[in-house]
């Protein structure tokens, strides 16, 4: 398969069709262990000048998330248009991190307006902030998508990864302290059955198949004793479930607090004030918080 990269300026690459997915798969297994901590990220950032939303592709993410479909992109959809992207600039020969086993730990959205099915965008992704972290290193990865003749930025994402490693406990950063719970009422969701192979149809759509994310057997080469579900995946049944009280502008922004081990049962519980509403998502029994987030109105 050809390359679609089109060479443009040093630290740039220019994709006109995104990249594969298995290719970067395929060059992620080929360095599993290659992975060079002392050495920074490279400055390069991937550059995709007309993507449109597939409708077809579209319906089949709305139907795995639990979106409802109103002819606009759910506000965690350009996630998926600059994941291949992501995956290129990630499985680049200097790239100092391996992809396989990385785990998400953070997302942070910012939604500008509703973005329309069959809007002409372009989007760019780049790596950033690689550091030390109390359980290896962690670096984001930072997409934004535009739109119209005028390059109006409708849409942004930061994304935090974390490669496990053994650390020197004096060199990494301290883990941030939990946010306070909100002293304000809490609306209780009805629990979701998530069953076994949920991480398997997320990927299926996604493309992202971490080996983490598949089957037991592939998440216990990375430590994990089931197979977990996707960080932007749970991001995402969260937001359906919020349904019209999601504000077409918004900063969304969540930390993936504890795996979530497939199959599940988890509950969504939710408090709001004027602008503001505070996400939980836990075990059924409320005593694991899997993600904790907000979103606020822009």
């Amino acid at each position: 398969m050809p390359d679609p990269s089109i060479p443009t300026t040093p630290g740039v690459r220019r994709f006109d069709r995104p990249p594969g997915v298995i290719p970067s798969y395929l060059r992620a297994v080929a360095r599993a262990r290659a992975g060079r901590t002392g050495r920074p990220l490279p400055d390069r950032r991937a550059v995709l000048p007309d993507v449109t939303a597939d409708p077809a592709h579209l319906a089949a993410y709305a139907e795995v998330c639990g979106f409802r479909q109103d002819g606009t992109l759910p506000a965690t959809y350009p996630h998926l248009l600059a994941f291949s992207a992501s995956l290129a600039l990630m499985t680049e020969p200097d790239f100092p991190l391996p992809l396989l086993g990385l785990v998400h730990t953070a997302n942070t959205i910012t939604t500008r307006r509703p973005i329309g099915v069959g809007e002409q965008l372009s989007l760019e992704v780049r790596t950033a902030d690689l550091h030390p972290h109390p359980r290896g290193s962690l670096f984001d990865v930072i997409s934004t998508v535009h739109a119209g003749p005028c390059a109006e930025e409708v849409w942004a994402s930061r994304s935090s990864y974390l490669f496990r490693h053994p650390t020197d406990p004096a060199a990494a950063a301290p883990a941030s302290e939990p946010s306070p719970e909100p002293a304000l009422p809490r609306a209780q969701f009805e629990p979701w059955r998530l069953p076994a192979d949920t991480g398997r149809r997320y990927a299926a759509v996604s493309g992202d198949r971490n080996p983490i994310h598949l089957h037991p057997w592939t998440a216990r080469l990375f430590g994990f004793p089931r197979a977990i579900a996707h960080g932007m995946w749970t991001k995402a049944r969260v937001l359906a479930a919020l349904g019209d009280d999601l504000p077409d502008a918004a900063e969304i922004e969540v930390s993936f607090r504890a795996p979530v081990p497939l199959p599940a049962k988890v509950r969504l519980s939710t408090a709001a004030s004027t602008g503001w509403t505070d996400l939980a998502l836990t075990d059924a029994a409320g005593q694991r918080v899997h993600l904790r987030g907000s979103v606020t109105a822009r």
